[in-house]
């Protein structure tokens, strides 16, 4: 296949994904967002989430920036944000800060040196845990501890699960295509017909 039509169908493989503004900050103090579709679940004691960074064979601003100052943060879309979001991966110099390219306004948190998009309605800030070298293709699986999550108290339920339709957050597939989220249905937790909730 042509390698742009080979990069499509590999993205669209894993089917539709979480997309977010990845916040970082450089060690001159300035303002980096990539948008990043590979942030994986890995763990919730201690809460872990990770994310993928392609090789380094070019300069990878987010990958420089985490190394730096070990942490970042991740701003969920919603619709008036896809825009803004999908220009942010566009191939900006090191020096130019997408919040100003873009029009996003950075919010910040005491303590915490890497920059939020105030726009977003559901913030995460992240430590760096690890990075785990892929060795089959160069990439790198970047771990990070959450440390700090924002959110309206109305889109948290009870439960502790987050109301993603209710914040409209947005999920992506391939390099360009982006989806709302509608809800279905919850079933209860699965167990076998004995009643007992053994793991597979």
């Amino acid at each position: 296949m042509e390698s742009r039509a080979r990069i499509q169908l590999a993205t669209s493989l894993p089917g539709v994904k979480p997309v977010a503004l990845v916040g970082t900050r450089d060690a001159r103090g300035g303002a980096n967002l990539a948008p990043f579709s590979s942030i994986v679940h890995l763990g919730s004691n201690p809460l872990l989430l990770g994310m993928v960074s392609r090789p380094d064979v070019v300069e990878r601003h987010t990958l420089v920036n985490i190394l730096g100052r070990r942490c970042w943060t991740l701003n969920h879309l919603h619709p008036d944000l896809v825009r803004a979001a999908h220009q942010c991966s566009a191939r900006y110099p090191a020096h130019v800060s997408e919040f100003e390219a873009t029009g996003l306004t950075e919010h910040h948190e005491p303590g915490f040196a890497a920059p939020f998009v105030a726009e977003s309605r559901f913030r995460v800030g992240l430590e760096l845990a690890e990075i785990v070298d892929i060795a089959s293709n160069g990439t790198k699986l970047i771990v990070g501890r959450v440390t700090l999550v924002q959110l309206p108290a109305e889109r948290l339920r009870p439960d502790g699960s987050v109301d993603l339709e209710g914040l409209e957050a947005v999920a992506s597939t391939a390099l360009d295509t982006y989806f709302g989220i509608t809800g279905s249905l919850r079933l209860p937790y699965a167990k076998v017909p004995d009643g007992s909730s053994r793991g597979s």
